[in-house]
């Protein structure tokens, strides 16, 4: 029985246009430039990141994080950043009586911003705050001790087979694939990712499977 629903963030609650645009625009390059460097490095199997070290080769993103908020041109997360389907989903889910938590690797103000958006959820957590990310085991433990309940009656969703799915898989929880953003389009037929106990194209069809 799921007792617990836990979501990640990047590409499952919030969408990443906003996020890559905003680098593209402190970059000064166009923002297909962006888009299509993302798309690359995903299609090889890297860091999302390097899409931003191939336009500034030896670039400190941290360095360049820290500009962008000092210059008033720092990291935002808004309603507009939410899929449409976020809120009703949760709000279900919630109805159903699971827990229900957020769980991603993002920033501490990632983080804080997510949380002035008051989902309807228990908990948002996100790696910053943690001091691990995924696809660290550490981090799947943080989100059982967070769901307050055992591994097997977790269902974590998220979008990207390595982060995702199985380091998820591997501490012991269920499993969700949701077929979104570059990530969950590209490796949707990924063995990895066949291996899911469930494949979704949205979040609305979550509360349909807790009885499985």
């Amino acid at each position: 029985m799921i007792r617990c629903v836990a979501l990640d963030i990047g590409e499952t609650l919030t969408a990443d246009t906003r996020y890559w645009g905003d680098w593209a625009d402190w970059f000064g390059v166009s923002r297909h430039t962006v888009s299509a460097l993302v798309g690359a490095v995903v299609a090889q199997g890297r860091d999302n990141a390097d899409a931003l070290r191939l336009l500034r080769p030896g670039v400190d993103l941290d360095a360049e994080y820290a500009a962008r908020e000092a210059a008033g041109r720092g990291e935002r997360l808004s309603e507009s950043d939410l899929y449409e389907d976020v809120r009703p989903a949760l709000a279900a889910l919630r109805h159903l009586g699971v827990r229900v938590v957020v769980a991603g690797n993002q920033t501490i103000r990632a983080g804080e911003q997510l949380r002035a958006l008051e989902l309807p959820v228990d908990a948002v957590a996100v790696s910053g705050e943690w001091g691990v990310a995924k696809p660290n085991t550490a981090f799947f433990l943080k989100v059982v001790a967070l769901a307050e309940a055992r591994p097997e009656e977790i269902l974590y969703v998220g979008d990207h087979p390595a982060n995702d799915v199985v380091p998820a898989r591997e501490t012991g929880l269920r499993t969700a694939h949701i077929r979104r953003g570059p990530w969950g389009h590209l490796w949707a037929d990924d063995p990895d990712v066949r291996a899911a106990d469930w494949t979704v194209d949205s979040l609305t069809e979550l509360p349909g499977i807790l009885g499985v």
